[in-house]
């Protein structure tokens, strides 16, 4: 009888110990989930190269896929179909998709601050208030860094009538620019800052505009490069795998600003950037984050206002409402 009443008792404890190992195996799976990623090949996914390199390693909860794109465009065609689940955007173009999407997508977190700087071989040249009477070589037309540029030259008592602006189609133009005449002023978005100024000795960043944007912002805006955004069917299916996400970006952006090396040879590996040295000087200055919350919104919806001001186009013609930020 007792022999009986022990084994009935075992049998209850493998019962009990296999129940539990099961809803263990569900909880995880209500967890973590497939999510495709897609991002660019620039500074904006330099927070992210670590997180990839785990993922590549199957040391991360969630299953990650990743697609690298040279253009925005490939990203955005991606993310409205339905292709991807999560993509690193530049902000005015995250708030474009919104709009295109009727409010489809939500912005997870700022994953770069502002990227662009003033470099010259002059020595008279250390803020915005010094291009009074200047030509400034920039890369396209009503674009982000030429909205940027003219709010900080409006913010200080600046207008076109004062300052030249001299328009190139690509980054390496307005650097070959700067290469033939040092006294030539540019501004450049990293890694071509360190990449010109590798080249030519006379060449110096002049001033950070993220730096400037600070000094006369209003409302608690930043200057932002980039935003990471999550399309909204996949964030009602899978929140808890998003929020893993989120805990992932987070700790892949803090070791990329805290392991310089490491993620140099993860910026050459992705292409990146071409050489390691280059990527060592230029991480620093990329402004890696993983700004989340009422800091993200306050800070993000204070830019696009900035440029829906300058041109609503370039934000999609609206600001986007409340729920386009992720709380």
């Amino acid at each position: 009888m007792k022999k009986r009443k022990k084994g009935l008792l075992a049998l209850a404890v493998m019962v009990v110990m296999l129940a539990a190992l099961v809803l263990s195996g569900c909880g995880k799976k209500e967890e973590s989930a497939e999510i495709r990623v897609g991002a660019l090949k620039g500074p904006t996914t330099i927070g992210l190269l670590h997180l990839m390199d785990e993922a590549e390693k199957g040391n991360t909860q969630n299953t990650y896929t990743f697609t690298m794109a040279t253009a925005a465009d490939e990203l955005t065609a991606q993310v409205v179909k339905g292709d991807l689940d999560i993509a690193l955007l530049p902000a005015n173009v995250a708030a474009i998709v919104y709009q295109k999407t009727d409010g489809g997508v939500t912005v997870l977190d700022v994953n770069t601050l502002g990227v662009l700087y003033l470099v010259s071989g002059r020595d008279d040249i250390t803020g915005v208030t010094d291009l009074a009477g200047k030509t400034v070589y920039l890369t396209g037309k009503g674009t982000t860094p030429d909205y940027c540029l003219q709010y900080l030259l409006a913010q200080n008592g600046l207008s076109l009538e004062d300052v030249t602006l001299e328009y190139k189609s690509e980054a390496t133009e307005v650097a070959a620019v700067l290469s033939e005449n040092p006294d030539a002023v540019g501004l450049l978005p990293q890694p071509f800052v360190t990449v010109a100024c590798a080249q030519n000795d006379a060449l110096k960043v002049c001033a950070s505009l993220t730096e400037e944007w600070d000094k006369v912002a209003e409302d608690g805006s930043s200057l932002l490069t980039g935003v990471t955004i999550v399309r909204n069917d996949f964030l009602k299916e899978h929140k808890k795998a998003v929020e893993q996400f989120l805990k992932d970006h987070k700790e892949s952006a803090d070791f990329a600003n805290s392991n310089v090396e490491e993620t140099a040879a993860l910026c050459v590996a992705q292409e990146i950037i071409a050489k390691e040295p280059v990527a060592q000087k230029a991480i620093p200055s990329c402004n890696i984050t993983c700004m989340t919350g009422s800091e993200m919104k306050e800070a993000l919806s204070g830019y696009l206002k900035v440029l829906y001001d300058l041109n609503p186009t370039s934000v999609g013609g609206e600001l986007p409402a409340d729920d386009f930020y992720y709380e």
